[in-house]
């Protein structure tokens, strides 16, 4: 049986593929905060995470969900046992609606403002990872090593410091919200969890 992250790779690539040869259907379910405010499309704060700009970013996504999800899964079943892979699925869509909060009411009556990609959920699932092993190695562009916990640092500090230059059409916005609740995420569940986090930090292995 296919765990559940690989079927949301197998259903957004599918989704992707589709609209990449079909405007009409980006144009109807990518993220535009003016729709949602105003014609409360709200299915657009979901439906925006199952299309993607290109195949590169396409990949990227589904490559960073295919590694980070299949660690979150071992994670929440050793420290979250019960209802697995509802929880992941959980965390994936309510990462979605979460990481473009602030992009919903910054851009709210900007009809002209889109955006697609489950960066913001695939942030979200990196970071509930690192929660869980925070010095375990992040292989930055494929081949530098370092600590999730750095890595998670700086993530947040260029995702912030890019969403306040403005300069592409990368929605770094989702990717800082995103990362954040990713990184919270299971203190939902069982909150004591922030102390194994603390104990994990500060083991220096």
């Amino acid at each position: 049986m296919l765990s559940v992250h690989i079927i949301l790779i197998v259903v957004i690539c599918i989704v992707s593929f589709l609209a990449f040869n079909r405007p009409e259907l980006m144009s109807r379910f990518q993220f535009n905060a003016w729709s949602i405010v105003h014609r409360k499309q709200y299915l657009r704060l979901f439906s925006h995470g199952f299309l993607h700009g290109d195949w590169i970013h396409l990949f990227i996504n589904m490559f960073v969900l295919w590694s980070f999800g299949t660690a979150v899964l071992f994670y929440f079943d050793h420290f979250l046992p019960g209802m697995t892979e509802v929880r992941f699925l959980i965390l994936f869509f309510s990462a979605l609606a979460f990481s473009s909060f602030y992009s919903l009411i910054k851009h709210k009556d900007n009809p002209n403002y889109n955006a697609v990609g489950a960066s913001g959920a695939v942030s979200a699932i990196v970071f509930a990872a690192i929660f869980f092993d925070p010095y375990n190695p992040v292989y930055l562009f494929g081949f530098i090593r370092i600590p999730g916990i750095i890595f998670g640092v700086l993530y947040l500090w260029y995702s912030a410091h890019m969403a306040r230059k403005q300069v592409d059409n990368i929605g770094h916005d989702a990717h800082f919200w995103g990362a954040v609740y990713g990184f919270i995420f299971p203190l939902f569940y069982e909150p004591k969890l922030f102390l194994h986090f603390i104990e994990q930090l500060t083991s220096f292995r």
